[in-house]
């Protein structure tokens, strides 16, 4: 029969419990699992952004050994950034493993492990959402913790403004329209190129797409159109945007309002980044973070295991003027 001893195990060490909370999961988000946000680790908890304020000019032609045109030095500032530290806590009472035996070929180790895996496996779900709706938050100009309040609010750090473009579905063509918002993408991205734009649609915004006469037609001929018919929420390509159908939320309140859709760039390096910063704890001081953490602990008396799960991520935009908000 399983005892409380079983947790010194080395099975159960921070190095072990690493292994098992970063193994691959299906990822819940569309945003993670459109591989948009590029991550990296970091020894520090906080990230320094430089912002350029570099102008470049046309060099004026003028008679040899004349002056020539003075260059400015790059007005640059670094802007730091904090990660954001996500804890979550759970217990393991010794009621809950007391009557796990070893059977046939299952030992009492492998029954523990599944009581830690299920508990693991919740916190990263948890996890996982939160980080969803942090990404999402950054394409929306600010990242929101649970209760509403801003955590970072990227136009403010900037010092810019959001770019938004009423869409006026059932007067003005659509592809009109997307290449007006592609145009302001292309205008913030400045002299450098993306691959593509893909169009983040609330539940309203995306009815009015489809069913808008410039659109209705592409979209039932489009090559997945037997799939659509099915599933009238699948991506489509129209005037040079991958129109996408956003799902996610939390307690019935979506992500992306139902009325709105984000415009975001694709293919432009360190557009959009995510960097882990280490856990507090001393067998992590001054390494490079990874996406989650977990440890284990004995309680007073011996009565169970107190448990924790961390992640420590900075989501950003590194130029939030690229990102469009479409009304609908």
């Amino acid at each position: 029969m399983a005892e409380m001893s079983i947790f010194e195990d080395e099975a159960f060490s921070v190095d072990s419990l690493l292994v098992v909370i970063n193994e691959e999961h299906e990822v819940p988000g569309q945003i993670a699992a459109s591989g948009l946000f590029t991550e990296e680790g970091s020894t520090t908890v906080t990230q320094q952004v430089e912002k350029d304020g570099d102008v470049l000019e046309l060099v004026a032609a003028v008679p040899r050994g004349a002056p020539g045109q003075v260059v400015i030095g790059p007005k640059r500032q670094q802007i730091p950034f904090n990660c954001v530290h996500l804890p979550e806590t759970f217990s393991i009472l010794a009621d809950e493993i007391q009557g796990i035996r070893a059977t046939g070929s299952r030992t009492e180790l492998q029954g523990v492990q599944d009581v830690v895996n299920a508990r693991l496996r919740k916190t990263r779900l948890q996890l996982d959402i939160t980080h969803e709706y942090q990404r999402i938050g950054s394409i929306k100009g600010k990242i929101l913790n649970k209760d509403g309040a801003v955590l970072v609010d990227l136009f403010q750090t900037f010092g810019i403004k959001q770019q938004r473009l009423p869409m006026e579905f059932g007067s003005v063509d659509v592809s009109v329209r997307a290449a007006v918002a592609l145009d302001m993408q292309e205008d913030a991205l400045g002299n450098v190129t993306s691959t593509g734009a893909i169009a983040w649609c609330g539940k309203n915004f995306w009815s009015k797409l489809i069913s808008d006469a410039s659109v209705k037609e592409p979209y039932l001929a489009w090559e997945a159109a037997s799939a659509l018919r099915g599933d009238r929420r699948m991506a489509f390509e129209f005037g040079g945007v991958l129109w996408t159908r956003y799902r996610g939320k939390l307690n019935g309140v979506p992500f992306v309002g139902d009325d709105e859709a984000y415009l975001t760039a694709v293919g432009v390096p360190d557009l959009y980044k995510t960097v882990f910063a280490p856990a507090n704890y001393m067998e992590t001081v001054n390494t490079l973070g990874v996406p989650y953490y977990s440890k284990l602990e004995r309680m007073q008396f011996d009565k169970g295991v107190a448990g924790e799960a961390q992640s420590n991520p900075l989501h950003l935009c590194t130029r939030p003027r690229v990102n469009i908000l479409l009304q609908g």
